[in-house]
């Protein structure tokens, strides 16, 4: 089903509260990788507040929709958004990669509630996410695995080994998406290893490719709707997204992969992010 109005005005409300509560998280820590968690934060708005079946009073559920979060860098965006779901007390995001914190810099599946895996060293998601649905299929489970990659773990081999196996054993219980910002830490992404053309690499390893704004609602909403009833073959979703999406000084700028913010930038960003809430509002 297409979103209704009231569905929009929702879930581009919940994003611009996480967004900001990713800058607080980066405060409190001190630093964080803000630009990728900015870039993804709609597509975790959309799975978590429209179509992940899942129980935050029951983290171990067997029967919940699993996300398996391979760019596992972007905790400054994840924990809030676990947290406003009511997996834990939003006051430990304070404490976020403090020593002795349960929420380190990449979260920690025996630590935190609501974590599918632990995940860090990049290009390890989807294998696990194939892994978790195959299991399903074994078990005789209907839920579904969501796999969050960043497009600059592509350059990994094990992404590329896991998407023939995807294919291979027709895993249509998956649903892969990667975050195409088009910028990791070291550089643009076509300049540190050229990805393109990369809907066509998907394409040539069985995948049905959807091509999508990742900051668009209706369009990843769409493109989810189509993967949830595909069962031909596997799908990945490709959201084109702005790195640092939201304020304006990080957008589109590699630096801001990883970085902390005095007080001039704080403000200077919920500035920012008030000004990109009202602009996106306007079209709702």
């Amino acid at each position: 089903m297409p979103l209704n109005q009231q569905q929009l005005r929702a879930l581009e409300e919940k994003a611009n509260e996480l967004r900001n509560l990713c800058v607080d998280t980066v405060v409190w820590a001190g630093s964080g990788h803000i630009g990728g968690s900015l870039s993804s934060i709609d597509i975790l708005t959309i799975l978590y507040y429209k179509y992940m079946n899942i129980d935050p009073k029951k983290p171990d559920w067997e029967d919940r929709d699993r996300l398996i979060l391979s760019k596992g860098h972007i905790g400054v965006g994840y924990a809030p958004v676990l947290a406003d779901k009511g997996y834990f007390d939003k006051e430990l995001l304070k404490e976020y990669n403090h020593t002795g914190s349960s929420l380190g810099m990449h979260l920690d599946s025996r630590k935190v509630p609501g974590v599918d895996a632990s995940t860090g060293s990049l290009g390890h998601g989807l294998p696990i996410a194939i892994g978790t649905a195959l299991a399903a299929r074994l078990l005789g489970k209907s839920y579904i695995t969501f796999c969050l990659l960043g497009d600059g773990e592509c350059d990994e081999g094990s992404v590329w080994e896991a998407a023939m196996a995807a294919a291979h054993y027709n895993v249509t219980n998956m649903i892969t998406i990667v975050d195409r910002n088009r910028c990791m830490i070291d550089g643009p992404t076509e300049e540190v290893m050229k990805l393109e053309p990369f809907a066509k690499k998907w394409e040539a390893f069985g995948f049905i490719v959807k091509e999508v704004n990742g900051h668009s609602f209706p369009e990843l909403s769409r493109a989810i709707e189509y993967a949830l009833g595909e069962k031909k073959a596997p799908v990945v979703i490709i959201a084109n997204t702005v790195k640092g999406c939201g304020v304006d000084f990080m957008e589109n700028d590699y630096r801001w992969h990883y970085g902390g913010l005095d007080s001039e930038k704080i403000k200077q960003s919920k500035d920012s992010l008030a000004r990109y809430y009202e602009k996106r509002m306007k079209g709702v």
